[in-house]
């Protein structure tokens, strides 16, 4: 089953959520919908960065590194894949 490490933004180098869950389509969908406090305090939508895991703990190591991680090497992560920071929520698959 795939796991998926997930970064969220309320616009480019705005307000930054990170995550991890094995459904990614509906977790983005309840960020949106205000399920989680943070995300609805600060406006943030918009899918900006992901990657695929195969293996629950390589999953969860990436994410707890990725949130100890400064905040300009998040923005540095995001940038190198989606320069524009579009909303990448259609990329999404299996």
């Amino acid at each position: 089953m795939a796991h998926f490490v997930y970064i969220m933004a309320s616009r480019p180098c705005g307000a930054l959520h990170t995550g991890r869950t094995q459904d990614l389509g509906a977790r983005v969908e309840a960020h949106r919908t205000g399920v989680c406090v943070h995300t609805a305090k600060y406006n943030i939508r918009r899918l900006v960065w992901f990657e695929r895991h195969d293996c629950f703990e390589t999953s969860l190591r990436r994410e707890r590194a990725i949130k100890r991680w400064r905040r300009d090497w998040k923005i540095a992560l995001i940038t190198q894949s989606n320069p524009n920071w579009h909303d990448i929520t259609s990329q999404i698959s299996g």
